[in-house]
């Protein structure tokens, strides 16, 4: 309240925590936002839904506190799903390596199976719901729009790792050689031992199925994910989507850090979602 003396309680939407079964029987941690006023209560809601993932991916994605983003989207009538999906951290070893491997794979199907709890407790309006995220979230985005287009009208991929391969090949990430031979190695595959899998999980490699309405924003000095990334997946999906938006902050790194990059983008993502999953 002393760092953000602007906020008015009585405005904000209210989080609970949950758990759901994926389709394997893992239990997934998630965090569940209704807009304002709305409770979980049993009662069905048909809500506009985000399904919003975080980066990382093998962090904790959300904490007990106010998030910005999410109290964003939920003050313009969206519910908000936070799974903490296999390979997030804080939940205990079992469920952080059970997303070995797995970019693209059961990580992406515990997204899906996210949507459709939330579809069965009356939370979601199956017909409007968006997948959005960051960084690994990007990726999971254009995965969701590319593996479950009948739950995902629309996604919004900001500062998203498009080709796992790339995560190996680009020579100006800040990410070690270390790392991209002993931990993603480990943790994603070898892009030439696995290069099949690479194929099958790479957004990049499909990027002319993609014909839903997606929002891809990028920053021009990033050195985590290079905006080469965005670019290429651009460049291959643009002329089968005419749906497609896309957006460079030059002076922006893996991240939004001045004011006038966070009320652009925002904004374009207001209008975004009104466009497509149009809030009743």
């Amino acid at each position: 309240g002393t760092t953000h003396p602007g906020i008015d309680p009585k405005q904000m939407g209210l989080t609970d925590f949950v758990r759901y079964k994926a389709g394997d029987g893992l239990e997934i941690p998630a965090y569940i936002t209704l807009p304002p006023g709305q409770v979980m209560d049993g009662k069905p809601k048909n809500l506009p839904l985000v399904v919003l993932v975080h980066g990382g991916p093998w962090v904790r994605g959300a904490s007990w506190h106010w998030q910005d983003e999410v109290q964003f989207l939920a003050s313009r009538g969206y519910a908000v799903l936070q799974p903490e999906f296999r390979g997030s951290t804080g939940f205990g070893g079992r469920h952080f390596r059970a997303g070995f491997r797995q970019w693209g794979q059961a990580m992406q199907r515990d997204l899906a199976d996210g949507a459709r709890w939330a579809v069965a407790q009356g939370i979601a309006d199956p017909q409007r719901m968006a997948i959005a995220g960051a960084s690994y979230g990007g990726y999971a985005t254009l995965m969701g729009l590319l593996q479950n287009p009948e739950l995902f009208r629309a996604g919004i991929n900001w500062v998203g790792v498009t080709d796992p391969g790339l995560m190996f090949s680009v020579g100006w990430s800040d990410v070690s050689e270390q790392s991209k031979r002993y931990g993603y190695a480990a943790m994603i595959g070898d892009p030439v031992a696995d290069a099949e899998l690479f194929k099958t999980i790479s957004p990049l490699a499909q990027a002319s199925r993609i014909r839903q309405p997606l929002l891809m924003a990028y920053g021009g000095w990033d050195v985590r994910v290079p905006i080469v990334h965005g670019e290429k997946f651009r460049d291959a999906n643009r002329p089968h989507n005419p749906q497609l938006d896309w957006v460079v902050y030059p002076e922006e790194g893996h991240g939004w850090h001045k004011l006038e990059t966070r009320l652009d983008f925002w904004g374009r993502v207001e209008r975004f979602l009104a466009r497509h999953l149009a809030p009743r």
